[in-house]
């Protein structure tokens, strides 16, 4: 029953997923919102949204922070894997040849607070968690470097404009349709997310894998699916500013999401009470993203439809994600 539960979340999760994605797309049309920004603050938050929920049900309902920091780290690995996916079936070269540099301050931004995490549960689980009340020392910290991202990736798009790229969805409804169906599309997102929690529980009691590795791999694909399905269908009109910044953002926003579940986790940091075993899929995350920087740089070129960008980002995610597997 399980398994059954999982695939009927995860199909609920897929589709309203898409519904928040569409109608969140309208909306930050509708408002004039830059591309970028659009992609990186709007779009990404609120794909998002089941990594949010899975890890606050996660911490509230069945006390498991190894599934709540799991799903996040494992959700960023995800997202690297799914760009070099993406890199693989741009039609015309690599995706990083037409991406906007634009996305190197959000890939810095992210490199950094990635850091900051997997600095934070080595220090935590190994030495001292550096308590501030319940919470880490780590958890202001992120919320900062957070904001100023956000503030630096405004400024950054207002002084370099991209061109203006065509709306993943378009659509004919008033704005009062579309918030409506904005709005019943993200709550059938929360109720997943809180179910998902209790399903990946049950997950590592059946399988007997570690919830380092549930959360890791099921919930981390799981609540990916959303991430997935607007980056493919942004590239697939030629929206491959929106496509990237997808990605990039969410990876940002669920390292964001860390302080938010450490501030409801209140018997202890929630860095300390989770297993080291995170730090391979969290060290994986900081190479892809160093290659992700690199490669926006260097503009990566393909031999049969691959690159070295996209080779390594796949070969790093199989890697890791055998390791957490024995690991666990």
């Amino acid at each position: 029953m399980v398994w059954i539960k999982l695939v009927v979340c995860i199909l609920v999760i897929f589709f309203s997923g898409q519904k928040v994605a569409k109608y969140g797309d309208i909306i930050a049309e509708r408002t004039g919102m830059g591309q970028v920004w659009m992609g990186v603050i709007a779009i990404a938050a609120i794909t998002s949204l089941p990594e949010l929920f899975t890890g606050i049900s996660a911490v509230t309902l069945v006390s498991v922070p190894d599934l709540t920091v799991g799903d996040l780290i494992g959700a960023n690995a995800f997202n690297m894997f799914n760009l070099a996916l993406l890199d693989i079936f741009h039609r015309n070269g690599s995706l990083l040849e037409v991406a906007s540099q634009a996305h190197r301050v959000t890939g810095w931004f992210s490199l950094l607070l990635i850091l900051v995490v997997t600095v934070s549960i080595f220090i935590s689980t190994r030495f001292y968690a550096m308590p501030i009340g319940w919470i880490g020392w780590y958890t202001p910290l992120i919320i900062i470097l957070y904001i100023i991202a956000v503030r630096q990736i405004f400024y950054y798009e207002r002084n370099h404009p991209t061109h203006k790229e065509a709306a993943v969805y378009q659509g004919d409804e008033s704005l009062k349709k579309v918030y409506i169906y904005f709005g019943v599309s993200t709550v059938l997102i929360i109720g997943a997310g809180i179910w998902l929690a209790t399903i990946g529980d049950e997950i590592a009691l059946v399988t007997g894998w570690g919830q380092s590795f549930v959360g890791s791999l099921f919930l981390a694909f799981t609540t990916t699916l959303p991430e997935i399905t607007v980056s493919f269908t942004a590239m697939r009109i030629g929206a491959v500013d929106l496509a990237v910044a997808n990605m990039i953002g969410s990876n940002l926003f669920n390292l964001a999401i860390i302080p938010v579940t450490d501030l409801i986790y209140v018997k202890q940091p929630i860095l300390s009470a989770v297993s080291e075993g995170h730090l391979v899929t969290a060290a994986a995350v900081i190479v892809m993203t160093l290659i992700f920087i690199i490669g926006l740089h260097v503009k990566p070129r393909r031999l049969f439809r691959l690159s070295w960008f996209s080779g390594s980002l796949i070969i790093l995610f199989i890697a890791s994600t055998y390791i957490s597997f024995i690991a666990a």
